[in-house]
């Protein structure tokens, strides 16, 4: 009886762990919560990353767009995908969407209509376009590291 007690002790303690942990959305996080990024391990789980809860009401901001990427292939230079996703549901389209990016390159070419380096830690997305709500810009890219993407700018409604 004491083993079939410790078992389903246990048990409960990790359903309550668990339930905490996906309640939380706290995952796929990066460690500096407050960057709106997140990774993931698989490309196909990036999209799956949900870790911005959709805005139902009011003005959009920074906060309302997504940025996720994750490692693609591990053999000969590393790949990297990328997803950006407009998640304000306001019907506000944010345009000329700028991110940090340091000396972003790389080996493999990435459509500047998608992603372009203006100048140093100046990216644009989608070309200065408007990305409209759950619209996703996906791109891949090749470097020996990930680099850091953060938002920077953009021109909301």
């Amino acid at each position: 009886m004491g083993c079939v007690q410790i078992f389903l002790s246990f048990f409960v303690v990790m359903i309550i762990i668990f339930s905490i942990g996906f309640n939380s959305g706290k995952f796929l996080h990066f460690a500096n919560e407050g960057d709106n990024k997140t990774t993931a391990n698989k490309p196909e789980e990036a999209y799956l990353s949900t870790h911005r809860k959709l805005k139902l009401h009011g003005i959009c901001s920074n906060r309302d767009i997504s940025i996720s990427q994750s490692i693609y292939s591990t053999s000969g230079i590393p790949q990297y995908v990328v997803q950006i996703v407009n998640t304000c549901v306001s019907g506000c389209a944010p345009s000329n969407i700028h991110l940090h990016c340091g000396w972003f390159a790389s080996a493999r070419i990435v459509n500047p209509r998608s992603f372009k380096r203006v100048s140093y830690d100046d990216c644009l997305v989608n070309g200065g376009r408007p990305l409209k709500y759950s619209q996703i810009i996906r791109f891949t890219y090749a470097n020996s590291f990930m680099y850091p993407l953060e938002f920077k700018t953009a021109n909301f409604c």
